[in-house]
């Protein structure tokens, strides 16, 4: 079988992904033994096709390893969703606060192992320098859902998976201005005292995140962020471990016998049961389910691991180390803000200016904010362009405005850059929706809540488990079986009530919000 690197086939451009499946055969299901006897247990390998290494499918050869693409996990992980989660500790107090944060992150790395297995699909191939058979690479999600359980949930999971990039990159903009403005405010309020009025607006600094997200919205491919997301990463650790020790300062200046906060935090107070409270405890849930929103990627960031050993076994030991980590980051950032400031926590950790001295340092980690979510931006938007650009592209393959590429040679280097009309305008129109919608609806912990509620249980939940089950891995009723669909169903109700205590968020906001007027 001839296989092809780029979109053209035949003369005409044609989607990867839909012309490489049309021409394989389905595969009988293969034990272990069956794939180690045909050299495939480690992984596939590549070879060479028109001077160029590549891999089993024609596609340029992968390079990624374990570490990018832990890096690329933790990257998408600590995110906004880090700065509120004392907030979110406030709502539920010292019990249920660290048990939900533990609770979710065992059901995101179980779910995300059960996910690592869909990366090869059901149908098979034959390699072409050895003649074995091997699974054909599910390049996205979306694709994984397809190839396991057919069209119809494909089309509901490409719903829910690609407004959730939208949304992401909403709150992304969101809490970016949120940061800058906290920088600008933490001057001010060094320079004139705590109490001066020191008003600043986040539309001017949505405005600057956008027009940058503009230029790095131009790099062609998901593949080629590995240098960003790395960046990003480390930004995240930065501010993550400067909120930690900002938080164990406040609590040591205070003595360890002034730790705040309350066992049940709002619901059960001295004066018993709080019924009005419900609502931001159940709003509190949806922040940590988006503070572990990564599933919807993971098939992505597998697709740039390379093979051997086996892609399913790299991603595995990537999630362990990219979930424990930020896992053990979430922990400490959510305790040591909720002992510090108690009830009283501000939804945006570093910006609700629970502190004030050393103003350097808080601007300085405001700035690492701002440098991680210019990088995870693009991790959450790439995967959506790639599927615009594909989608258009099959539609429409004789459009040059869609399908010419412009070779363009970078100043003060060798390197080249394809520009392409569409994708440039496509890009930049993505930008521009998602700044005006930030603009619009600044709800720092309404957003994130809605986000993690919408995202949670059919993206990093039901798709994993019905996946699993559709391998053949739980046979129906069997014991593995309803537990699965016990977990499941469990999910669904907690992002039920998320998304209700997020959404009257919004409402209640919205009585009171003024659009394009300064904030504090």
């Amino acid at each position: 079988m001839q296989l092809h690197s780029g979109n053209q086939f035949n003369g005409r451009f044609t989607d990867p992904v839909t012309h490489y499946k049309k021409q394989v055969v389905m595969g009988t299901p293969r034990d272990e033994a069956t794939i180690a006897e045909q050299g495939l247990l480690n992984g596939t390998p590549s070879y060479r096709l028109q001077d160029q290494e590549v891999d089993d499918d024609g596609r340029p050869k992968r390079t990624g390893t374990i570490w990018t693409a832990s890096a690329h996990i933790i990257t998408a992980v600590i995110g906004s969703g880090v700065l509120s989660l004392a907030w979110s500790m406030a709502k539920l107090g010292w019990v249920a606060g660290p048990i939900c944060l533990a609770l979710f992150a065992l059901i995101t790395y179980y779910t995300s192992l059960l996910l690592a297995d869909c990366y090869r699909s059901p149908l098979s191939s034959s390699i072409p320098t050895t003649g074995n058979t091997v699974g054909l690479r599910n390049y996205t999600y979306m694709e994984a859902v397809r190839s396991y359980l057919g069209p119809t949930r494909t089309k509901l999971c490409a719903l829910v998976q690609y407004t959730n990039f939208v949304g992401i990159s909403i709150g992304y903009t969101i809490t970016s201005s949120i940061s800058m403005v906290a920088i600008a405010r933490s001057n001010c309020f060094h320079k004139r005292g705590h109490q001066a009025q020191c008003y600043t607006s986040t539309y001017p600094f949505m405005l600057l995140f956008g027009t940058v997200q503009v230029i790095l919205s131009q790099i062609p491919s998901f593949s080629k962020l590995w240098w960003l997301s790395i960046v990003a990463a480390v930004m995240s650790f930065s501010y993550s471990s400067i909120g930690v020790g900002l938080g164990i300062s406040k609590v040591a200046d205070e003595g360890m016998t002034h730790i705040k906060g309350s066992i049940g935090g709002l619901l059960y107070t001295e004066k018993g049961f709080n019924a009005e409270s419900i609502w931001p405890v159940f709003q509190s849930l949806g922040n940590i389910a988006f503070a572990y929103s990564y599933s919807i990627i993971l098939i992505e960031i597998q697709d740039t691991v390379r093979s051997p050993p086996l892609e399913s076994v790299t991603m595995k030991k990537a999630n362990l180390v990219g979930v424990s980590t930020t896992t053990m980051f979430y922990m400490l950032c959510g305790c040591m803000g909720y002992a510090a400031f108690g009830d009283d926590a501000p939804g945006n950790l570093l910006t609700g200016f629970g502190f004030y001295e050393p103003f350097w340092l808080v601007d300085l980690a405001n700035a690492c904010v701002v440098l991680h979510l210019v990088g995870a931006f693009q991790v959450f938007s790439q995967p959506f362009f790639a599927f615009v650009e594909a989608w258009v592209a099959a539609s429409y393959p004789k459009n040059k405005i869609v399908s010419k590429e412009y070779i363009i040679r970078l100043p003060l280097s060798s390197d080249t850059y394809k520009f392409n009309m569409f994708r440039v305008m496509s890009r930049t129109i993505f930008v521009a929706f998602t700044t005006l919608a930030s603009m619009l609806l600044p709800f720092f912990n309404d957003i994130l809540g809605i986000l993690g509620a919408f995202a949670f249980w059919p993206l990093t939940v039901y798709f994993p488990i019905e996946m699993h089950i559709a391998q053949g891995k739980a046979p129906k009723w069997g014991a593995r079986w309803l537990l699965l669909q016990g977990l499941s169903t469990l999910c669904l109700i907690v992002s039920m009530l998320a998304l209700m205590g997020s959404l009257k968020g919004v409402v209640e906001d919205l009585r009171i919000y003024k659009p394009f007027q300064k904030s504090t």
